[in-house]
């Protein structure tokens, strides 16, 4: 570990903590020597980290106090990176003019050394199967889940069966080959996912649903308790 990931770190371990914490605790989960703990705090303090305390008493963080922006380890740029990089293949054009703008903002703001980092990755993303279909209402169907509105959806199954939907959509599931809209459907009085490459009209409502998405996806998660989130697999029969 380079000495300003250790300082990074640092940050964000004091930031944990609510009450004065003793140096030989922050050495420890730092696996450094007491010593050194102490220079790096006077560091910090000498670069305007507002830390107070000292020896025999502890250290803490001002509230309020934020870290240096946008510094990553190795590993979470490479994280951040490739993540980036994975929803560019979903083939969402809004979501891959978002990602690339973050990578640009994140990169004009990186230190020299972490932003050489960023550019010459050499991690990617390979293009999955995803459908060419099944991105068309992505847009929509995301500003209804963010504005927590009501749907109505024409919606043809596996079968050919068309069916016309009010839905209260709560959560989207991205996988390799489709997109899952999670949703309370009012026709059927229970949850349902529909696939998005199988959505023929969608028409966003003016009405809110009565419950937060937040909340939809707690009960949700409570009427299944044994599988969870698992119940999303790309084989489950329960899709429609």
């Amino acid at each position: 570990m380079s000495r300003s990931e250790r300082l990074l770190n640092l940050l964000q371990i004091l930031r944990r903590y609510r009450h004065a914490v003793s140096g030989q605790t922050l050495a420890d989960e730092l696996g450094i020597g007491v010593r050194t703990l102490y220079r790096d705090i006077a560091s910090l303090k000498a670069q305007g980290a507002a830390i107070e305390g000292g020896v025999g008493v502890g250290y803490i963080m001002k509230p309020g106090f934020m870290l240096p922006p946008l510094m990553f380890g190795s590993v979470e740029l490479e994280a951040l990176v490739l993540g980036m990089r994975l929803v560019m293949e979903r083939r969402d054009s809004e979501l891959t003019q978002g990602a690339q703008a973050m990578l640009t903002k994140i990169s004009a703001v990186l230190p020299p050394p972490l932003r050489r980092e960023l550019e010459v990755s050499t991690l990617f993303a390979g293009m999955g199967q995803t459908s060419t279909d099944a991105t068309a209402h992505s847009g929509l169907l995301r500003e209804s889940v963010r504005l927590e509105r009501k749907l109505e959806l024409s919606y043809q199954t596996a079968a050919g069966a068309v069916s016309q939907r009010t839905v209260w959509p709560f959560a989207l599931a991205y996988f390799e080959r489709v997109q899952v809209l999670m949703c309370w459907c009012e026709l059927r009085g229970a949850f349902r996912n529909f696939r998005t490459d199988r959505i023929n009209q969608v028409v966003l409502s003016t009405d809110r649903y009565p419950q937060s998405k937040q909340a939809l996806l707690e009960e949700w998660r409570r009427s299944m308790p044994a599988r969870g989130i698992t119940i999303l697999s790309e084989t489950d029969t329960g899709w429609l």
